[in-house]
């Protein structure tokens, strides 16, 4: 249909996403090779969803056979403020930035549905079919997103953009519809490493491979029960997820401020107060993180965290925190008590 494409870019910009760009759903050959060599590993961790639908998120193809076009979208939640200095504050929390406001999920997968039923209408004479994904379904958005010339999957695994840096959500519709593919960006980062030098746990075994079991993000979002003794104290105040490989990225320059305001960071999450926290039950962690991506984690392990930060914290006047812990019926956050007072000893 004449067109039909450029009308798309039209509307994704109208929408709200800051890019659109097209791929064919068998564009990724090189992924399957990728997935088995990180899950044999054993760089997957606690994450067996990922060996157990391996078949489909290494072929989108076989995801839909029927798709003849993917269509990848960036959405922006560039942060206003700088996400590394609260980690100059052991006695605040650090939250990833993606977290500290609307939950993605539901803000991204709405905008999508709506370019897609706008699609639908557009192209009604050809009968199309959509489906849209934005992290919940076994699509490997960030090397379609690099073979649809999005950006590129840098040196910390993630994808890149030469105009809008690394802060954004990538979200794909699949459809019947077959339109042109773009060209596939190729890789721009030359010699440096600041994302691979910055990380506290190492867990870059070598440039573009991640090694999860040792990510501070997967630890405090993936990881069940309690996390090894031998990386509490690299986690520093971090408390749910980590942007640190993502903040020190030079493409950032060129960040796009985010459209949505939803997206924007709530300001009782930006730096909260451990002690406060800590010492939230079921109810007040389900009203305090109502609508963010942190509720899903559930109060147990998100206090398993704040213990471990409390830990690190170094301030003495934290020590009754934990003690009260001590005794929690949750056996991981009752451990990670016991260790965050024996790290605060005299």
């Amino acid at each position: 249909m004449d067109g039909l494409k450029e009308r798309l870019l039209t509307e994704a910009s109208e929408v709200g996403f800051i890019d659109c760009r097209v791929c064919r759903p068998d564009a990724v050959p090189e992924v399957p090779d990728r997935l088995q060599a990180f899950v044999a590993s054993g760089y997957h961790g606690q994450m067996t969803w990922m060996e157990e639908r391996m078949h489909w998120r290494g072929n989108p193809a076989a995801l839909w056979p029927e798709a003849r076009s993917v269509i990848l979208l960036a959405e922006s939640y560039t942060p206003s403020h700088d996400p590394l200095a609260v980690l100059e504050k052991p006695e605040l929390g650090a939250i990833s930035v993606y977290a500290q406001g609307r939950d993605y999920h539901d803000v991204v997968k709405k905008r999508l549905k709506r370019l897609a039923r706008w699609l639908m209408a557009e192209a009604a004479a050809l009968d199309p079919q959509v489906k849209v994904f934005v992290d919940t379904a076994p699509v490997p958005e960030k090397a379609l997103g690099q073979a649809s010339g999005l950006g590129w999957q840098g040196k910390h695994t993630n994808l890149v953009s030469r105009t809008w840096g690394n802060w954004a959500f990538i979200g794909s519709i699949f459809t019947t519809i077959d339109l042109a593919p773009d060209a596939a960006e190729i890789d721009h980062c030359g010699s440096c490493r600041a994302c691979l030098d910055i990380c506290p746990t190492d867990a870059f075994p070598a440039p573009y491979q991640l090694d999860a079991r040792r990510c501070i993000s997967y630890l405090t979002i993936e990881h069940k029960g309690p996390i090894p003794e031998k990386l509490r104290p690299l986690m520093g105040n971090r408390i749910y997820g980590c942007d640190d490989c993502l903040a020190i990225c030079p493409w950032n320059k060129f960040a796009v401020t985010a459209r949505d305001i939803r997206l924007s960071s709530r300001p009782e999450l930006v730096a909260p107060k451990l002690a406060e926290l800590a010492r939230l039950d079921d109810a007040a962690f389900r009203t305090l993180f109502s609508g963010s991506a942190v509720k899903r984690i559930g109060r147990e392990r998100f206090v398993r965290n704040v213990l471990y930060a409390i830990g690190n914290s170094a301030d003495l006047s934290l020590r009754p925190v934990a003690a009260d812990l001590t005794s929690d019926p949750d056996p991981t956050v009752s451990d990670a008590a016991g260790w965050a007072l024996a790290q605060l000893s005299d």
